[in-house]
């Protein structure tokens, strides 16, 4: 069940995520985000943007969201998207089904353009991108570090 997001999901949502800051460079953040931070989060996207997550068996699988590209009234038609999915349901159409309803929310909302930064390299996100028309307009080398080494950043961007 794909739902919007919900304070109580605070917790989850930021367990799912901290797997990956913990574990990987596909974020950036190199702390984990502690639940206040992510109810802080949730609404400030909330207030902006869409959230919403995947609900399997009464526990949340996996989210994604809209958030505005930059704060600039020119851009108030841009849109970055995110999706994070619980490392154990991986290859389970979670990701894919969230954005379908989130590209659904972002048509009716009168968007333009959805763009998203990929930490790289990281074929399931971009084959997930991919798949729904994003195209690669940006490569940017060795712009974080983490985990000991240099992490470089793409950027994939489709028409709404």
């Amino acid at each position: 069940m794909i739902r919007p997001v919900k304070p109580a999901d605070a917790a989850r949502v930021a367990e799912i995520y901290n797997h990956y800051v913990l574990t990987s460079v596909i974020s950036f953040e190199e702390v984990p985000v502690t639940v206040p931070a992510m109810e802080a989060r949730i609404a400030e996207t909330t207030k902006s943007g869409s959230w919403l997550v995947h609900e399997q068996d009464g526990r949340v699988a996996g989210y994604a969201y809209l958030a505005p590209w930059k704060a600039r009234s020119a851009y108030r038609f841009s849109v970055e998207c995110s999706a994070y999915v619980d490392h154990g349901c991986l290859r389970a159409g979670i990701g894919r089904a969230l954005y379908v309803e989130l590209f659904k929310l972002a048509a009716a909302a009168g968007l333009h353009r959805v763009i998203a930064g990929i930490a790289l390299p990281n074929e399931r996100s971009q084959g997930l991108h991919e798949s729904f028309g994003f195209r690669k307009v940006a490569h940017f080398s060795e712009v974080g570090f983490k985990m000991g080494r240099w992490v470089d950043v793409g950027y994939w961007e489709r028409e709404v």
